[in-house]
């Protein structure tokens, strides 16, 4: 399955737009298309609007927090089945435990992260196993 051909659409719902850039420049270079919204509220708009096939979120900003953009989707039937990675810098364990146990949701990576962490969860999460890739690529 080429990455070209199976273009994956992502939404990224962030209020930093250094965070934004840098996840378009990890996941643009495996040819996912990023869409980058600026706080919940647009975030939301955004999902609703794009249907992406993956949501990166993060749970502190100011508008409307991670949390209740994801319990706002989880609640539309339009969009509760568009998988959500929660990005944070609220690595305490007993949020992740929260985040992957409570809340359902689908991965969760803490910031600061590197390429390779978030390009694993991201292809994790969409079933985008890399089997063909060789090991010392």
């Amino acid at each position: 399955m080429d990455a070209q051909e199976t273009k994956k659409t992502v939404v990224c719902i962030e209020d930093e737009p250094e965070m934004i850039d840098l996840v378009r420049l990890i996941l643009g270079r495996k040819g996912f298309e990023l869409i980058g919204a600026m706080g919940g509220r647009e975030g939301l708009e955004t999902v609703r609007r794009v249907k992406p096939d993956l949501v990166l979120l993060d749970l502190m900003m100011p508008d409307i927090d991670g949390w209740e953009v994801y319990q706002q989707m989880k609640a539309d039937p339009a969009l509760k089945d568009i998988p959500v990675i929660v990005v944070t810098a609220k690595a305490q364990s007993i949020d992740k435990v929260l985040g992957l146990h409570i809340a359902k949701v689908d991965d969760y990576v803490t910031k600061p992260f590197g390429p390779q962490e978030l390009l694993q969860s991201v292809e994790k999460v969409l079933g985008m196993e890399r089997a063909e890739e060789k090991p010392g690529r």
